[in-house]
């Protein structure tokens, strides 16, 4: 990586120092999938890196975005009377993709301990990967319901309560030293691949009737904000109360237990300003592209919160990847172009401008990925997607405790 490091010396002594925690009680996760995923590792060769199972999973998702992408690109498929012009197979091969992405996301841990390459590595690699996921699979549920019955401004309040849910679980992390598994998101990748199949079978506008004026979107809303708000929120608040309480978190001060926040408001800030103030309504011209950006730039933040968490060292409470944002929202928001330059900013203008920004950010951000990988893997001389002949031969037994066993932490959660 040059003369540019992202990990200090104090970040690789704290993974040294590492020790991977979790509570997980899901009655569907503890009963039924980690059982069916002891089952299918078994049939994973034990050359294959456990961080190949992870990265094809993720590729998974990022095949579903590009797919319906080139059939609705500005969500709009779904809008008309004669019914959603994306092809019918397209929502089966997005199913399939989804459920693929979530047992290799089950099995990854797995055969990190059946061939005895478990460690902060692979931990971080699926969890920073998991982040980017956050922000595509929800994408693929706005194209079922259209702008008409989802407005792209309705689309952005969905996409930052996923941010929440999946943020706060690392931010009970930093403060807690505890993993605790949320019950959410193995009922979600379920329904998420369930509605998909659905609009295979009966075709996507079975999800545009409505009842009284409540339609199937405002019921996506209404259970994907208040499951969140009921099942998860509450519990972290309590998690980490109880932490401080009997002293077994990290007993940070309250401004250093806050700290996590700051970065994560500060985007949500500025992203709001860009959404409802634009000079040229740019959330509805490019929000596909939009989302992207907004995407990137939370997985940076929590990838670096993660980092933080992981390394026992103090996170980040700006993130360097809004500067251009904030600048950005500034010239195509400022209240008085015209009068000051003597020439408005034209819708064209603004949407090079938000894709300029998107490919920086995103560059960027895989740059910081490809780095802190890269260091990790020079630190404890190991490499990415290969397993050494070594510590194959001398693999644990992957049927060990449930509340111990999965070293993940998914998109899309709730408690």
């Amino acid at each position: 990586m040059g003369c540019m490091r992202y990990l200090s010396e104090a970040h690789l002594r704290g993974f040294e120092r590492y020790k991977y925690s979790s509570i997980d009680t899901s009655f569907l996760s503890v009963y039924v999938m980690h059982p069916f995923w002891n089952y299918c590792v078994k049939f994973v060769p034990k050359w294959l890196a456990p961080n190949v199972l992870t990265f094809v999973g993720f590729l998974m998702t990022v095949v579903n975005f590009i797919l319906i992408a080139y059939y609705d690109w500005g969500f709009d498929a779904a809008n008309s009377e004669t019914g959603n012009s994306v092809p019918a197979w397209v929502w089966t091969v997005a199913a399939i993709n989804i459920l693929i992405y979530y047992n290799l996301d089950g099995m990854d841990g797995k055969q990190a301990r059946r061939t005895g390459t478990s460690g902060p590595l692979g931990e971080l690699f699926d969890h920073g990967l998991d982040s980017y996921s956050a922000a595509l699979i929800p994408i693929y549920l706005f194209s079922l319901f259209g702008t008409h019955d989802l407005p792209p401004i309705r689309m952005f309040f969905v996409i930052w309560n996923v941010f929440l849910n999946f943020y706060l679980t690392h931010v009970e992390k930093y403060n807690t030293g505890v993993m605790f598994l949320p019950w959410g998101y193995d009922f979600t990748m379920w329904g998420v691949s369930g509605m998909l199949f659905v609009a295979t079978v009966f075709g996507p506008e079975m999800y545009r009737f409505s009842i009284y004026g409540f339609t199937v979107a405002n019921m996506f809303e209404f259970v994907l904000i208040g499951s969140g708000m009921v099942s998860s929120h509450p519990i972290i608040a309590r998690n980490i109360y109880l932490s401080y309480k009997n002293k077994t978190g990290k007993m940070r001060p309250m401004w250093e237990m806050l700290r996590p926040f700051f970065a994560f408001v500060w985007l949500f800030v500025i992203t709001v300003v860009w959404s409802f103030f634009s000079r040229n309504d740019v959330i509805n011209q490019e929000p596909r592209i939009l989302w992207i950006l907004y995407g990137t730039i939370f997985s940076n933040i929590a990838c670096r919160l993660i980092v933080a968490q992981m390394s026992d060292t103090r996170c980040d409470a700006f993130n360097v990847l809004m500067w251009p944002l904030a600048a950005t929202v500034g010239v195509c928001c400022f209240p008085y172009y015209e009068k000051v330059f003597d020439t408005d900013l034209t819708s064209d203008t603004e949407r090079w401008i938000l894709y300029g920004l998107t490919i920086f950010s995103t560059l960027a951000h895989w740059h910081y990925g490809y780095g802190v990988v890269s260091e990790m893997c020079d630190h404890f001389h190991i490499r990415c997607f290969k397993v050494r002949k070594s510590s194959s031969q001398s693999g644990s037994d992957i049927t060990q405790p449930l509340l111990q066993n999965n070293n993940k932490i998914k998109p899309l959660k709730s408690h």
